[in-house]
C-alpha cells in the first residue's frame, strides 16, 4: 500500500473507511464549500455510495504502482484527494489535481504540502516529462499552490468559464521535469541552510 508521509499531511491509497468519508464530503456534507472552487462550472452527477467506491478501482493505475488518485489524510482523517488523469497518453500529457473538502484545513499549508508530495511522487515514479493542472481565474488558492511548487502559467483562455453568472478565465499551469529537479534542488539547499 502506498503511503506518502509529510510533515502535516499523508497521502495514501484509500481504505474503505477513507472512501466512505470522502463520499460524505463529496456528496452529503451540507455546505459543499469545495464545490464553489473546484471546477464549479462542471455539472457533476451524483454517484451512489457503491458507484463511488467502484470508481476508485476504475483505471486504478496509470503506470505500474502509480495510482490515479490517493486520499489526503490530515489528523488521521480523509479530507480530500490528489489525482491525475491522461489528457493524451501518446504524448505523455498528464493533468493533476487536488481537492481538500474540509475548509478547516484551507489556508494552513496543507494543500501545498499535499500537492507538492503528489507531484514529487509522480515525477519520481514515472518517466513523464511534464505535469500540468487546469483551474479557473477565480480559484486564486489553487493558482498560488501550483506556483509555490514551481508550476508556471502556460495558458489563459479569456472568459471561458462562467461561475455564478460571471465570466472567468480558464487557467493552465505546468511544470517540466527539469524545472521540478531544479526547484527541488533549491528547496533542499534552503532547508539545509535553515537547519544550520
Amino acid at each position: 500500500m502506498i503511503k506518502l508521509i509529510g510533515e502535516k499531511v499523508w497521502l495514501r491509497e484509500a481504505t474503505q473507511e477513507d472512501v466512505n468519508k470522502l463520499y460524505y464530503w463529496k456528496y452529503e456534507e451540507k455546505n459543499q464549500e469545495a464545490k464553489k472552487w473546484n471546477a464549479p462550472y462542471i455539472t457533476e452527477g451524483r454517484l451512489t455510495r457503491e458507484e463511488y467506491m467502484n470508481s476508485w478501482d476504475k483505471e486504478y493505475e496509470l503506470f505500474p504502482c502509480v495510482p490515479r488518485l490517493l486520499a489526503v489524510i490530515i489528523d488521521e482523517k480523509a479530507v480530500g484527494t490528489v489525482s491525475c488523469y491522461w489528457v493524451d497518453k501518446h504524448t505523455n500529457w498528464l493533468e493533476t489535481g487536488i481537492v481538500i473538502y474540509d475548509p478547516d484545513y484551507w489556508s494552513g499549508g496543507y494543500g501545498t504540502e499535499a500537492y507538492r508530495t503528489w507531484i514529487d511522487f509522480l515525477f519520481e515514479s514515472t518517466p513523464l516529462h511534464r505535469l500540468g493542472m487546469s483551474t479557473w481565474s477565480g480559484n486564486i488558492r489553487m493558482m498560488k499552490t501550483a506556483a509555490k511548487i514551481g508550476m508556471k502559467e502556460e495558458a489563459r483562455i479569456r472568459e471561458a468559464r462562467i461561475v455564478n453568472g460571471e465570466y472567468f478565465d480558464s487557467i493552465k499551469m505546468g511544470i517540466l521535469r527539469r524545472e521540478w529537479e531544479s526547484y527541488r534542488s533549491k528547496a533542499v539547499i534552503e532547508k539545509n541552510t535553515e537547519m544550520n
